[in-house]
């Protein structure tokens, strides 16, 4: 009895401890609202400042930027079905969705990166107008966040690397990746939506 009373006092401890991570984690990415909300109000400002400079019609390319949201978002929903194998404890399965949800994080790191060095190669660049810093600086900024969310990613592949039971801090790590990836997911959406559609149209 007095052992039972004693582990579920333990269990009860643990709960305690280990629910305000995710809650915490809540709360940052609140902040990372805040981050976010500030570039799109300041890109609003800037995207008709051209200064004699080409406009979003005539740098944005509309299919690699499709190609890219439609690898992001598939990255989400592979993500997803890890974070069911990380709750049935198949630790394998769970190992091999985040693999390949970190290669599609990567593929779309790549062809931002290739759409970055293509107008910086046609005389394009952050500098060349108020409407292009305020681009370079939000859509850079969210590629940081992803950069930063695939070595997060791969920290945990290998934390969860022998194990066959995942611990409740474990779980706790994977599901503010999940958080904060689905965020990310969120806030390209928002780009593709006022940076590159309203910019074409």
């Amino acid at each position: 009895m007095a052992h039972d009373m004693t582990a579920d006092a333990a269990h009860a401890h643990d709960e305690h401890h280990e629910s305000p991570v995710v809650f915490g984690f809540w709360l940052y990415l609140m902040t990372d609202c805040i981050i976010f909300g500030t570039l799109f109000a300041v890109f609003s400002v800037l995207r008709t400042q051209f200064a004699g400079g080409p406009t979003g019609k005539d740098v944005f390319e509309l299919g690699g930027v499709g190609i890219e949201t439609a690898i992001l978002l598939l990255s989400s929903i592979t993500y997803g079905f890890g974070m069911i194998c990380a709750h049935q404890n198949k630790v394998g399965a769970l190992r091999g969705w985040l693999g390949i949800t970190f290669l599609l994080g990567l593929g779309f790191l790549f062809m931002e990166i290739r759409e970055f060095s293509h107008m910086v190669a046609e005389g394009n660049g952050p500098d060349r107008s108020a409407f292009l810093s305020a681009f370079f600086t939000l859509v850079g900024t969210h590629g940081l966040h992803v950069t930063c969310g695939l070595l997060w990613m791969a920290v945990l592949i290998v934390q969860t690397g022998g194990q066959t039971v995942l611990s409740e801090r474990m779980t706790n790590k994977l599901t503010c990746l999940s958080l904060f990836w689905h965020f990310l997911d969120i806030v390209w959406i928002c780009v593709f939506t006022f940076v590159y559609l309203m910019s074409v149209i």
